[in-house]
């Protein structure tokens, strides 16, 4: 078990609705206390790293708020490769969820859920397609990997986060700054935290939402 956090973009007004897909077709997240390492080059997918945390699909039926902290089960990964860089998405359930005591392994994900492994690959090859730019690629030919290549996968860029953490590497543009990473050498004190966290500026009211949230878009078959 391990938790992910619901990212800014996991609203379902936030993306391009590509028919069939209208918005997001699950919570989107991330890993915490994972990196992909840009400077190191992954043995299956022979692409860097995209120095962001693993995203995360958790697939159950609740649809979570932005930054909610969920607990899932992690069932399996697809390795996207976005604009030549390595972007492993882990396919995980919510422990709560009604199905989760079914979910053990990718395998039943196809069992329980029929298509949605085939709609989820559809959806991140074509998304990005309206804003002009190509369909992205997968190794494994957008086969889904099981459970126990999914934590390989989540152990190794645990071990690339330790190393971006403790100065190993070189975290270039990236803010490490930290209260809780014992022996970091980017720790600061909680009220450093605090005080920067004070001088921020407060959040506006809500935009209206534009009704072209819900334009549809229409790909044409991709290879």
């Amino acid at each position: 078990m391990v938790s992910c956090v619901t990212s800014p973009i996991a609203s379902p007004i936030t993306a391009t609705n590509c028919f069939p897909h209208h918005g997001y077709i699950w919570n989107y997240g991330a890993l915490p206390q994972t990196w992909e390492d840009p400077n190191h080059t992954d043995k299956d997918t022979q692409c860097k790293g995209d120095s962001d945390p693993l995203d995360v699909c958790e697939i159950g039926y609740k649809v979570c708020k932005r930054g909610d902290v969920v607990q899932v089960k992690v069932l399996g990964v697809m390795a996207m490769i976005d604009e030549g860089e390595t972007d492993w998405k882990i396919i995980a359930i919510d422990v709560t969820d009604p199905l989760a005591n079914e979910m053990n392994d990718i395998e039943d994900v196809n069992e329980h859920m029929p298509g949605f492994l085939q709609a989820t690959h559809e959806w991140f090859k074509i998304y990005k397609i309206p804003d002009g730019k190509p369909a992205n690629k997968f190794a494994f030919n957008g086969e889904a990997k099981n459970k126990k290549f999914a934590t390989d996968v989540i152990a190794k860029t645990h071990q690339q986060w330790q190393a971006l953490v403790s100065k190993t590497v070189e975290c270039g543009n990236l803010s490490c700054e930290n209260v809780g990473v014992a022996g970091s050498p980017y720790l600061i004190p909680q009220q450093d935290a605090s005080a920067e966290v004070d001088k921020a500026t407060p959040p506006a009211a809500a935009l209206p939402i534009p009704p072209e949230v819900d334009k549809w878009h229409y790909v044409k078959n991709v290879e």
